[in-house]
């Protein structure tokens, strides 16, 4: 696999801030965005390479940006067009012109790891499309190493690798998807959740075979990224790039999730619920309160079934009323 392979132990260190703050001195995350002259997207991207940080909301929810943290990114030199352009991502046809090269061959580095995605999106036609950052494509540019790259033919064992089918896209964005988690995460139940979150659940349910173990990890997992609806046509391409293919990696994570539960177990049991089903996911009914005596209850009829061929709580009342009224 090649050296270029992004890890969560080679991702971009970027801290955050662990106390928990008052909402009077943060700001919510569109606020952050409008004070930092940044579109939502912008932001979000900004607070996942580090640029900004946030705390956790001390009430739950969104985590928040302190108002000192937006002092300190508008005081920096170039504010704000220098964070924008950190921020600043392309496509395919965007960073090829940005390195002098066709899309092809900008393709070609991406599936070989020489250039790392930093985020995607399922387009109109079911296609993933991958966005790099602007700055690294132009330091890939740059380097007196990669000249050769640039404008020669590929070398023997990259045109091997490409031959083979090799594509390091998803792998690669993975890993800096775990590394933004890994921080943001709040305990260790969390830290492991992060992890498991990109195994399969067959390979989970191995290193987990604690079903109370699983449906709290279940219950933390760590949204994904554009959250697409379940039964959409992006649910399934989302799974896919959002789950370890490669037998090294999906090892590696194995280690990481062992160690990570061993951790998380140290610091307190995963609680126990009454029942929980055979695959680990856990669904808790909620019993709606009693209805008043006068409420009128949601029709039941079968699907198909039009609701006027059986007559309603309201009907039914009145037609008790008149045959009260007749007895007497």
């Amino acid at each position: 696999m090649s050296g270029n392979t992004i890890t969560p132990a080679r991702a971009e260190a970027a801290g955050t801030f662990t106390g928990r703050t008052s909402s009077t001195s943060t700001l919510a995350p569109s606020r952050a965005a409008r004070e930092l002259d940044l579109r939502r997207g912008e932001f979000d991207l900004a607070v996942r390479l580090g640029r900004v940080r946030t705390v956790p909301h001390e009430a739950g929810g969104s985590r928040r940006v302190p108002r000192a943290e937006i002092d300190r990114v508008r005081a920096e030199e170039g504010f704000p067009e220098a964070l924008r352009g950190w921020v600043e991502t392309v496509g395919t046809r965007d960073g090829a012109a940005l390195m002098g090269v066709t899309p092809g061959r900008f393709t070609r580095f991406a599936r070989l790891g020489l250039v790392i995605p930093v985020k995607w999106y399922v387009n109109r036609y079911r296609a993933v499309v991958w966005l790099y950052l602007a700055e690294e494509v132009r330091q890939f540019a740059a380097a007196r190493e990669n000249a050769r790259l640039l404008t020669g033919r590929t070398p023997e064992g990259l045109r091997g690798q490409l031959e083979a089918g090799v594509d390091l896209r998803p792998r690669n964005w993975r890993g800096r998807h775990i590394g933004f988690e890994l921080r943001q995460a709040g305990d260790p139940w969390a830290k492991a959740a992060v992890v498991a979150s990109l195994l399969d659940t067959v390979r989970m349910a191995e290193i987990v075979p604690d079903p109370h173990e699983r449906a709290h990890l279940d219950r933390l997992r760590p949204a994904r990224p554009g959250n697409p609806a379940p039964g959409s046509p992006a649910a399934p391409i989302a799974a896919r790039i959002m789950t370890a293919q490669d037998p090294d990696e999906i090892e590696w994570l194995r280690a990481e999730l062992a160690q990570a539960l061993t951790e998380a177990r140290r610091h307190r049991p995963a609680p126990r619920v009454a029942s929980v089903p055979p695959g680990g996911r856990l669904t808790v009914p909620v019993c709606p309160p009693a209805p008043a005596d006068d409420a009128i209850l949601p029709r039941t009829d079968p699907p198909g079934q039009h609701s006027a061929t059986r007559p309603g709580p309201t009907r039914s009342r009145v037609m008790l009323g008149w045959l009260r009224r007749r007895e007497t």
